[in-house]
């Protein structure tokens, strides 16, 4: 059966169909986290969505699993499979860039990076994640938290409409008007619906931005009050405290190198004047150990990725309330402790545009959580996983403080409560609907999945 399936793809499409004992095989089948050695049947990367449509007839036809890659990032390695197909976006990588009317179509196989370099040409920008080499089908479909969420916020609240290959290989324009329930599914509710093979997303005016790393001692007062700072900044500024080990870097005082720091990074999406000033009172909290922070084009706030790294780590998403001087010294406390080699609590004050948005209005339903936390843990060998585990667990379990909630795109192997957490209440009952009617079958089922009822 995959014989012939796979013949009658290398008939039917342009592009490429790598299968075992190709040359590139074991490069299309690597994904960005480690510890994944899964062998797919076939590997496709077609040109267009009339191509992506023909791989998702002959996935329903063979009844084989079908992963969807855009970037590769998905932390429970949804973006390859074992014994199915792997429809891989990556040489769908078409941008229209139309600055008069402030939009772009952008085809799905496009990185954040790529994406941001072309329409920053225009002086432009549409708010996606931190990490460069992340897809922007991946991102946009969980939601999209990033450098400019305060200022604009989520990527699926700049998205204006999608064109999505559904379940019975029909290439459907969804938005406000045009199957509006599948335009409100697709922001936020993932990639169980069908996939996007092309976005519109709002451009905003950037021509440039006052951000970039600022690294701070930490100690239970400078953490509580820099994040008190970042809730009280204006809108434009958005910050991520990463809480971790100081990493064996250049920039990095040999000294300090694997003691807890706050690796700090801020983006202020406006004028430069105002954006050194907003930022004097995060500089003020202490001697910066190590101060990026300058004016800068948006692009350049994405540091160059190692495509040669492929950690193994646990993980923990959360939401959370205000961390005060006592659970900033529990944090800096849990993480001295931990011998981990890379250990992170990372902070993201959330509010400002997100927060206008009401709840409803997409399948991102955590608009109001004031801070979202991510906890995470490197593992070298499997023996160190459950010592991780539990490490990783205890500090989430402390950093919640009776929120509830999880964000999608940062999900690991979690089980299907977690996904539950994602999509509370109201939302799940929608999505499940959304679901039925257009993918009754769960052939989108890889991802963190929303089963159709019944």
């Amino acid at each position: 059966m995959n014989d012939t399936l796979i013949s009658t793809l290398r008939a039917d499409l342009d592009g490429a169909v790598i299968t075992p004992g190709d040359s590139e095989y074991d490069a299309a089948r690597t994904v960005v986290a480690g510890g994944f050695d899964r062998r797919p049947a076939v590997v496709v990367r077609p040109v267009d969505a009339a191509g992506v449509a023909r791989v998702v007839a002959a996935a329903g036809e063979s009844g084989l699993p079908l992963a969807i890659r855009s970037g590769g990032h998905s932390g429970a390695g949804h973006s390859v499979c074992d014994h199915g197909i792997v429809l891989d976006l990556a040489r769908m990588k078409a941008l229209e860039v139309d600055p008069a009317s402030g939009t772009a179509w952008a085809e799905t196989g496009l990185t954040a990076s790529e994406y941001t370099a072309a329409v920053g040409k225009h002086g432009m920008a549409t708010g996606f994640g931190d990490t460069g080499s992340v897809g922007i089908g991946g991102i946009t479909l969980g939601g999209g938290v990033g450098f400019l969420s305060r200022a604009y916020g989520l990527t699926i609240d700049e998205l204006l409409a999608a064109e999505l290959v559904t379940a019975d290989g029909e290439l459907l324009r969804v938005d406000d008007d045009h199957h509006p329930d599948l335009f409100w599914a697709i922001r936020g509710g993932g990639g169980n619906f069908g996939v996007a093979t092309r976005f519109r997303y709002r451009l905003r005016a950037l021509p440039s931005v006052v951000g970039g790393m600022l690294m701070l001692p930490a100690t239970p007062d400078v953490l509580a009050s820099f994040l008190a700072e970042a809730e009280a900044a204006p809108d434009e500024l958005t910050t991520i405290a990463n809480v971790m080990a100081a990493p064996p870097m250049p920039f990095v005082p040999e000294e300090l190198r694997g003691s807890i720091v706050i690796m700090a990074l801020l983006c202020y999406a406006g004028p430069t004047e105002y954006g050194e000033r907003v930022l004097a009172p995060f500089r003020a909290l202490a001697e910066p150990i190590v101060d990026m922070v300058r004016p800068m084009t948006y692009p350049e706030m994405y540091f160059p990725d190692d495509p040669d790294q492929h950690p193994t780590a646990v993980g923990r998403t959360l939401y959370t309330g205000a961390v005060g001087r006592e659970l900033a010294a529990t944090i800096i406390e849990r993480l001295e402790a931990s011998d981990a080699p890379v250990r992170v609590a990372q902070l993201r004050v959330l509010g400002g545009a997100v927060a206008r948005v009401a709840p409803e209005a997409t399948a991102y339903a955590h608009r109001t959580a004031r801070i979202m936390a991510n906890v995470a843990a490197f593992y070298t060998t499997p023996e160190e996983k459950p010592d991780r585990e539990a490490w990783v667990g205890d500090l989430a379990e402390r950093l919640q403080q009776g929120h509830g909630g999880a964000y999608v795109n940062f999900l690991a192997d979690d089980g299907p409560e977690r996904v539950r957490a994602a999509y509370p209440g109201a939302t799940w009952d929608r999505l499940v609907e959304v679901k039925q009617r257009y993918d009754p079958g769960n052939l989108f089922r890889l991802n963190f999945n929303v089963p159709p009822s019944g």
